[in-house]
């Protein structure tokens, strides 16, 4: 999206209906309540929890995989937002149970055995469960949790969150005794739960449906491999150069091993599908070992880290395996004979992990394009930019005319905050700027 005015209308009709959705159940409790009021505190902490059981409701949503409810922004920024969202949510609920309990301890029986044990039993682990979502969102890489064991426990741990907070706002009922109310929330957290469903479940089954092949895995460089499939079958589905698929390698799509992958190959090279992919240490330490027709279930396209249709010069700044969706794009411009300007600041731990390197050699010869090699641990012989990408590197090259270029950045998270905030202390339009972490959901 390069039109300001688009841009702004879409950020502000998501983020209005994502407010409106959240204050909502506060506007449903108050129809027709009559209940004495209990004091500014009281009230204050009941409707922390309301705020914070809608929040995780709708983390579902964002987390539902809707194509039309990602493009304005982009799945990767959906997902970012989604973990955001998430903290919120936690305080709230927290905040929901310590201003309560500091305004009136009678508010503590809710959590004595004594009094109703399968209660208070529920209420403490969903406290727990909602902490251990935070914990090992933040913290996964260091506590060594597999990604595939952290996504399915998320799952889990929200769905079960959901599930004692509408027992536990059905069985207060203070502010929900209506029968309507009651049907209404149970319809919405049900909604909820079914499109987790509709994720775990409903996906993969049609995914069943239309299963791809492996056709060949080869190296591009250091711990990065090239894994090509093919549809069995089937015509398989287009793509924009830049996005992503989610891949699950195996016999059956029902797996919890489904991962996200850039497309490498050119949007306009149809029925061959390539993703390249580098070895960190987990699932993805596997790929160099899959067989030739080794089945593969495809989900997607998703991402709205795409080219401009428009010819508008491109800067891109990328570090380490975040040059897939970049070469999937020049590829794609290759084919069309696209000769828009284009600049690369490719950023690489050594030589030998500089994946493409000939054929980005070659494609600066083929487009109107340069690429600026920055090494963290050059070869003696290296002659240009050693270190990491910085500030004083990227205004050296950011063309003059900002609002006529479009931004892409793509790599490790702190590569990617400072090339940020030096393309917006350039006055970069926000608009202009395309960013995608690797790390989501």
């Amino acid at each position: 999206m390069t039109n300001k005015k688009e841009f702004l209308k879409e950020v502000i009709l998501w983020t209005s209906l994502f407010v409106v959705f959240v204050l909502a159940p506060l506007f449903v409790a108050v129809i027709g309540h009559q209940e004495a009021y209990r004091g500014f505190w009281i009230e204050f902490g009941v409707a922390l929890g309301f705020i914070g059981i809608a929040m995780m409701g709708l983390q579902f949503v964002l987390t539902a995989r809707f194509k039309n409810v990602a493009a304005p922004i982009g799945t990767d920024s959906l997902l970012n937002f989604h973990r955001q969202a998430g903290y919120v949510a936690y305080f709230f609920i927290l905040g929901h149970v310590i201003v309560l309990i500091t305004a009136d301890s009678e508010f503590l029986y809710f959590f004595d055995p004594g009094v109703n044990a399968p209660r208070a039993v529920a209420l403490v682990s969903a406290l727990i469960m909602l902490t251990m979502l935070v914990v090992f969102t933040i913290w996964r890489e260091k506590l060594r949790i597999p990604y595939e064991w952290w996504r399915l426990s998320h799952g889990l741990f929200a769905f079960l969150i959901i599930f004692i907070g509408l027992s536990h706002m059905l069985m207060v009922g203070f502010y929900i005794s209506e029968l309507w109310q009651q049907v209404l929330w149970i319809f919405l957290v049900g909604f909820a739960m079914l499109l987790l469903i509709h994720i775990r479940v409903i996906n993969p089954y049609k995914l069943s449906k239309k299963p791809y092949k492996t056709t060949g895995v080869w190296q591009e460089a250091k711990k990065t491999w090239t894994l090509e499939i093919e549809p069995d079958n089937h015509s398989g589905f287009d793509f924009l150069a830049g996005q992503f698929a989610w891949l699950t390698i195996g016999e059956s799509p029902f797996s919890i091993n489904q991962h996200p992958f850039s497309f490498s190959s050119s949007a306009d090279v149809k029925g061959r599908y390539q993703f390249t992919i580098k070895e960190l240490g987990d699932f993805t330490s596997s790929i160099k070992s899959i067989e030739a027709g080794t089945p593969i279930y495809m989900e997607g396209p998703y991402g709205a880290f795409t080219l401009n249709p428009e010819p508008r010069e491109a800067f891109f700044v990328i570090g380490g395996i975040g040059i897939t969706p970049v070469i999937s794009m020049l590829r794609t411009l290759k084919d069309r004979n696209d000769n828009r300007k284009m600049t690369l600041i490719y950023g690489n731990p050594d030589t030998e992990s500089i994946a493409f390197r000939e054929e980005l050699k070659e494609l600066e010869q083929k487009l109107n394009f340069n690429v600026v090699h920055v090494v963290e641990n050059p070869p003696d012989d290296w002659t240009g930019y050693e270190g990491f990408i910085t500030e004083e590197i990227l205004k050296t090259y950011i063309p003059e005319d900002v609002t006529g270029t479009d931004f892409y950045v793509c790599g490790p998270e702190p590569m990617m905050d400072m090339a940020e905030m030096t393309l917006r202390d350039w006055q970069v339009p926000v608009f202009k700027l395309k960013s995608e972490r690797f790390n989501i959901v």
